[in-house]
């Protein structure tokens, strides 16, 4: 974040990504690498990214990482493995209920 985008178009994309089943999202600040990239238009606040972070929750998102130090691998892979085995672990348990 921090290009310029509006909330109302952060809040859409949010909506259009939880549409298609996107269960993890990632904010954090954008920072110009050097000269030749685009230049920040807005430092955002913790408290909008917290904002973010809860509207994210309450969309249904499963993960949610937003701060001005994430970045878009931020603990994501990790968060999607140990979602995944619970998972797997939760029908394995509830398989074996079932055939008894």
């Amino acid at each position: 974040l921090g290009l310029g985008e509006t909330d109302e178009e952060v809040i859409q994309t949010m909506k259009d990504l939880r549409e298609i089943d996107v269960d993890v999202v990632t904010f954090g600040q954008y920072l110009r690498p050097t000269e030749n990239h685009l230049s920040v238009v807005e430092y955002v606040t913790p408290e909008k990214f917290d904002h973010f972070r809860k509207v994210g929750e309450e969309m249904g998102f499963k993960y949610v990482a937003s701060g001005p130090m994430v970045r878009s691998s931020y603990k994501a892979g990790e968060f999607y493995l140990k979602h995944m085995i619970s998972k797997e672990r939760a029908e394995k348990e509830k398989q074996e209920e079932t055939s008894k």
